[in-house]
């Protein structure tokens, strides 16, 4: 039986799939940060106000990119490169967490605050009259910033160890995600 390259590489590399999904939400992460950092250091701004109704519709794309990257993940979970380590695989379980975690938490501030929520054209949550639904505000008010700023941690983390095993000679970790890894 004669092996596709794909299937030999996995080893050595993640298919384009994985390595497009990577890519795609790490400039929607950079995006959202540049986002949340005017919003902090600018507030009520000019430019805070043109840039930060894209916060919601952006995490809420990010959010549905990380459902299909983790379906896409389960389902090829034999074909990945195996992990680095325990600290990476921790480190890689924590982000995949918060990914998940804080728009979750976003939209349960939103859904308790009564307020519509539409994203791209289109109805994500209906509002609603009444009293809000203060527990699910508080939530969200409490930790949806306190564990994004978490996560950008972890994020210089994960691109800090990429660049530390670059540069101990293991160009290896950052070539199976740019897909140029070559066998040695």
């Amino acid at each position: 039986m004669k092996e596709t390259p794909e299937a030999t590489d996995c080893q050595y590399r993640y298919d384009s799939v994985s390595r497009s999904l990577h890519w795609l939400m790490a400039l929607m992460f950079a995006g959202i940060y540049c986002l949340a950092a005017v919003h902090n250091l600018l507030s009520d701004s000019v430019l805070d106000k043109l840039l930060w109704p894209y916060h919601k519709p952006v995490g809420l794309l990010l959010l549905v990119l990380l459902i299909l990257r983790a379906g896409w993940s389960l389902l090829n979970r034999h074909n990945r490169p195996p992990s680095m380590n325990l600290a990476a695989s921790i480190g890689h379980g924590a982000l995949y967490g918060l990914m998940l975690l804080i728009p979750l938490i976003g939209l349960l501030r939103q859904y308790g605050s009564g307020r519509a929520f539409s994203a791209f054209g289109l109805q994500v949550m209906d509002g609603f009259e009444g009293e809000k639904i203060q527990w699910m505000i508080d939530l969200g008010s409490n930790f949806h910033g306190w564990l994004g700023w978490t996560m950008l941690v972890l994020i210089v983390g994960h691109i800090g160890a990429v660049i530390l095993h670059h540069r101990q000679g293991n160009s290896q970790v950052l070539r199976r995600m740019t897909g140029t890894t070559h066998k040695t």
